[in-house]
């Protein structure tokens, strides 16, 4: 008798695991207790699966074998609780379309870098041929594609939700990028359990997956895993794995050395995301030729230091993506000129403190947009003289227009989430190239 799967949850993630569900023969029912997309209500018809929207119902839940649920859902919830005590297993869409793949994967995790990593390592493995696969929280739904047809590689960016919900999910290379304070609210606000879902991406390899690593982060480097560790530094040389030094990324992996020098990405972070995905790509053995021609060609992600336009000399970043203060940081980094900074929205906690020194050096202008302006106000009020609050993003693109001088740049880099003024993050980066279009 087949499972009776039940779905919380009816974003991407969810409507894909249904859907897969459904064409594998099992019973599925989705419970959203908000309103389901007119696109994903279309998709649920079309593969006539059962469906309900503004509650859960919980005789139609209680009832599974099995429960997917949304990354977004906190294990805290009272309905989650519940089928805890009922010994319901409770996983994420990752876990279960992972039980229909036989491809080679990598799946790649950390605080910040994750999708320029990911989508650089899928540029280079089909630059080589590959047939490749790139999805989780970047690219397109995992299961939603797995339920079309299997694929050869697949890479993976996984947020630490999504890895709350595995058991047996387990990935042939695993890249742990860097450990930085993140969405502490779900996690008790204790740093030390948010690192341990970032330390289940290796928690099931085996002594025959691989594990490349950040070793300059404290954190990262007190992992323990069966898998083969592949450090890589930006201040130290490893005898294998790779480094930066002097401008040039060395890669060694089996007494094999590659050495590359130029990068299409700019800053010290897109250099580390890029000898992650360099490393990777040795390990799935890419001819150096094609690795080195993927870094120089590779276009980076939307809303992720997005150049967007030059306007009477003043460049125009979209950084929207940066939802914390290790991100802003690396954006504020990466930047050569003087920066008209606009920053804010939900504050989840941020300790302004490590930005404190990079802003006074950098940042000549302040424009904060968003709920949370006294925290990033009194942080920075004796660092920058000039710190004006906007109530929309037209108001904060013109008061940077008006504040910028030829040959500064205007950096859209939040530190924040978005749910204030904005849908998501793609709808506040979205609003900003508008408005700097309509200068």
């Amino acid at each position: 008798m087949s499972k009776r799967i039940v779905v919380l949850g009816a974003g991407i993630s969810g409507v894909g695991a249904a859907v897969l569900a459904k064409k594998k023969g099992v019973d599925v029912f989705v419970s959203d207790i908000g309103k389901i997309t007119d696109d994903n209500k279309k998709v649920l018809l079309n593969n006539e699966i059962n469906w309900e929207e503004g509650k859960h119902t919980l005789e139609k839940v209680l009832n599974a074998d099995e429960v997917i649920k949304s990354p977004g859902i906190s294990d805290k919830l009272d309905l989650i609780q519940q089928l805890i005590a009922k010994d319901i297993p409770v996983i994420s869409e990752v876990e279960f379309a992972f039980r229909y793949t036989k491809a080679k994967i990598s799946a790649i995790t950390g605080s910040n870098g994750k999708s320029t990593t990911a989508l650089l390592l899928g540029h280079i493995l089909k630059h080589a041929g590959y047939d490749v696969l790139v999805a989780g929280n970047v690219g397109v739904g995992f299961a939603l594609s797995i339920a079309e047809r299997d694929y050869d590689y697949i890479v993976l960016e996984l947020s630490s939700f999504q890895l709350d919900g595995i058991q047996n999910f387990r990935s042939d290379v695993a890249i742990l990028l860097n450990i930085t304070p993140d969405h502490l609210d779900r996690y008790d606000y204790r740093l030390e359990n948010y690192t341990a879902s970032k330390f289940r991406i290796s928690e099931n390899q085996s002594e025959l997956d691989f594990l490349i690593y950040n070793v300059d982060d404290a954190i990262v480097n007190t992992i323990k895993t069966k898998a083969k560790k592949l450090p890589i530094s930006l201040k130290t040389p490893q005898k294998e794995g790779g480094f930066y030094n002097n401008n040039e990324i060395t890669i060694n992996l089996n007494n094999n050395t590659m050495i590359m020098q130029e990068l299409a990405l700019q800053g010290k972070h897109n250099v580390f995301n890029s000898m992650a995905a360099a490393m990777a790509a040795r390990v799935f053995e890419i001819k150096d030729t094609v690795i080195r021609q993927s870094m120089i060609d590779f276009q980076n992600v939307e809303h992720r230091l997005e150049y967007v336009l030059t306007v009477h000399g003043i460049d125009f970043i979209n950084d929207s993506k940066a939802t914390n203060v290790n991100a802003c940081w690396y954006a504020l980094e990466s930047m050569t000129k003087d920066i008209i900074w606009i920053a804010g929205g939900v504050d989840k906690g941020n300790d302004y403190a490590e930005l404190a020194d990079i802003v006074a050096e950098k940042v000549k202008a302040i424009i904060c947009l968003g709920e949370n302006n006294h925290n990033i106000i009194d942080a920075f009020k004796k660092k920058v003289d000039t710190i004006v609050q906007a109530s929309n993003m037209k108001e904060a693109v013109t008061h940077s227009y008006t504040l910028a001088n030829k040959e500064d740049v205007v950096l859209l880099s939040p530190a924040c989430a978005s749910f204030d003024l904005f849908a998501n993050f793609e709808d506040r980066g979205l609003q900003f190239k508008k408005a700097v279009y309509n200068l």
